[in-house]
């Protein structure tokens, strides 16, 4: 008898305890902090980049790699788009070309 009331006890406590995982939590306060930085479109979690201020079409500051800053290469913005173009162009004959 005593083996049925203490598996009894258990189940309950079970029961509770997963039940109390479903509950919502309190709400913790938060300390809002104002960022100075801009937050990039297409990738939230990441400062926008200071050239990719949207002038150019399809732009949304998508440069996780940090190429649009790079001025050690002499290498505007312009010239790394157009080369972009180019190499996009060259990739789908080539595509082409494999598929014939």
């Amino acid at each position: 008898f005593f083996f049925f009331e203490t598996m009894k006890l258990s189940v309950f406590t079970l029961c509770i305890s997963s039940a109390a995982a479903f509950m919502a939590s309190q709400p913790v306060g938060r300390n809002s902090i104002a960022l100075q930085a801009e937050r990039s479109q297409a990738l939230p979690f990441l400062n926008r980049p200071a050239l990719l201020d949207g002038s150019m079409a399809g732009d949304v500051g998508f440069d996780p790699l940090g190429l649009s800053g790079i001025d050690d290469v002499g290498v505007d913005l312009y010239w790394l788009r157009e080369a972009e173009i180019k190499h996009c162009r060259v990739a789908m004959l080539a595509v082409a070309g494999i598929l014939q």
